[in-house]
């Protein structure tokens, strides 16, 4: 296995899949850095030389935020949001959807597992 950026890269994926597994890159930006560093999309990463491997990390290295420091930029971002009190802020704090979406039915990611109410019981004469 390759590492970039302290990620185990597969081997036997196209560079442009492989790429993919590192956290920030997604297909069109991993098409992006190959064009870039002048290596085939399509040939797979076991046939990478030192060189391209090299140029990679360079340009990933140099232009993007990946991995933990873009992991960290996100989560300060929630916080900063939650610390103002803004509605983003609120929805993330007490783990509903924070994109307006409807909660009477459906978000179960967010909002976790079932929690049952029971009906109260009515009283008998």
């Amino acid at each position: 296995m390759a590492r970039i950026v302290g990620v185990d890269i597969p081997n036997n994926k196209r560079g442009e899949i492989a790429l993919t597994y590192i956290y920030g890159i997604g297909r069109s930006s991993a098409g992006r850095i190959l064009a870039e560093a002048g290596v085939d999309k399509n040939m797979k990463v076991q046939e990478w030389t030192d060189d391209m491997f090299q140029a990679i990390r360079t340009i990933i290295g140099s232009t993007m935020k990946v991995e933990g420091e873009l992991r960290s930029e996100t989560q300060l971002n929630i916080k900063r949001l939650m610390d103002i009190g803004c509605y983003r802020g609120i929805r993330h704090r007490i783990g509903l959807p924070v994109r307006g979406q409807s909660t009477k039915n459906n978000a179960r990611t967010r909002k976790g597992k079932r929690k049952t109410v029971a009906n109260k019981k009515k009283a008998t004469k």
